[in-house]
């Protein structure tokens, strides 16, 4: 039978291939690290690490150059290029494995998901050539094809030490609270009363009803008051984020365990921030439920006070860093005490 028309098992060893990536990606998403006995050398595994995102992103690519036009590859051909594709996959997957959690949990974290990345995306190569063998390269199969490289290519960005992938993460943060401080900004410079002008040329029902009765719409005086506060507890948070970079680019360090493990419990109470803002400028749109933002205002105070307590107990506070932690943690519950007072004026 010829190449053109492959007999129905020709294509097999890519089908198990596809199968034993998703599997590798699969185990990586899921799997625990090796236990590290002896001495770790971080550079050497990054040395390591290079190569196999390399050998994958090279293999990727003789793979779509192979099904890029017809004829379709031998059976034989088939079989060498799934075990050549098959060994880049194992030795990428057993690289990343080698990375123990000692290193940091944080690092560990933005590794995987590199590597789940990568696997997929030559996952999704492997489906897109599957579903149209022996056709031309298609739009498809070239956009596939860019995805892997892509998600190799950026394992070059990626923080290389723990420290590095904390500063990373809150760098993050003081993004995502600074953009929901903007939009609410502009909100309240914008929504005088949204949608005064489109009920204007409604009937004069409202007229007759003794108001306008849309307030579920606009902000009240008090209303505008209340989120005034709230926002003075969302920069607190942006400043928390800002001040526990700078000390972490100054004082974090990595020459022992206790202190790379500390940059973790830095980086998991410093990712609660950004959620806890959201939902606070939430509950500020109107119509402002005061249930809901009492509730906010607590949650994101707590997580604000967490971390400023972890800073403080941690390595990264020298004796200069302390007077900034206690100014925040007095920030923090000034706010708090501000907007209780507000909420329990304003009613419900």
């Amino acid at each position: 039978m010829s190449a053109d028309h492959p007999r129905p098992d020709a294509l097999l060893p890519l089908r198990n291939l596809c199968n034993s990536v998703k599997c590798s990606r699969d185990r990586v998403r899921d799997g625990e690290a090796n236990e590290c006995s002896g001495m770790f050398s971080l550079s050497n595994f990054w040395e390591i690490m290079n190569e196999a995102v390399k050998s994958v992103s090279q293999e990727a690519t003789k793979l779509s150059v192979m099904f890029s036009k017809p004829p379709l590859p031998s059976e034989e051909g088939c079989v060498k290029i799934a075990e050549s594709v098959q060994k880049s996959v194992l030795t990428l997957t057993t690289v990343y494995f080698w990375l123990p959690k000692s290193q940091g949990v944080t690092l560990r974290k933005v590794v995987r998901d590199a590597t789940v990345e990568a696997l997929d995306g030559l996952a999704q190569l492997l489906e897109v050539i599957l579903s149209s063998p022996g056709e031309s390269l298609s739009q498809e199969q070239l956009m596939s094809t860019g995805g892997v490289w892509a998600a190799c290519d950026q394992f070059n960005q990626l923080p290389k030490d723990n420290r590095s992938a904390l500063l990373s993460v809150l760098t993050s943060c003081v993004g995502l609270v600074k953009d929901a401080l903007e939009e609410m900004e502009q909100a309240l410079a914008e929504a005088q009363d949204p949608f005064g002008d489109v009920l204007d040329d409604d009937d004069d029902d409202e007229d007759e009803a003794g108001g306008r009765g849309n307030q579920d719409t606009y902000w009240s005086e008090s209303d505008r008051q209340l989120i005034a506060q709230c926002q003075g507890l969302m920069k607190a948070s942006g400043a928390s984020l800002r001040k526990l970079s700078s000390a972490v680019r100054n004082n974090g360090r990595l020459d022992r365990e206790e202190n790379i493990a500390q940059l973790d419990d830095l980086a998991d109470a410093a990712k609660e921030i950004s959620p806890s803002v959201d939902d606070l400028a939430l509950s500020l749109y109107p119509p402002v439920e005061r249930s809901a933002v009492e509730m906010n205002v607590c949650k994101l105070a707590c997580v604000l006070k967490k971390v400023l307590e972890i800073t403080r107990s941690s390595h990264v506070c020298a004796e200069a860093d302390v007077s900034w932690v206690e100014f925040l943690n007095d920030a923090v519950e000034h706010n708090l005490e501000k907007i209780q007072s507000l909420l329990c004026h304003c009613g419900s």
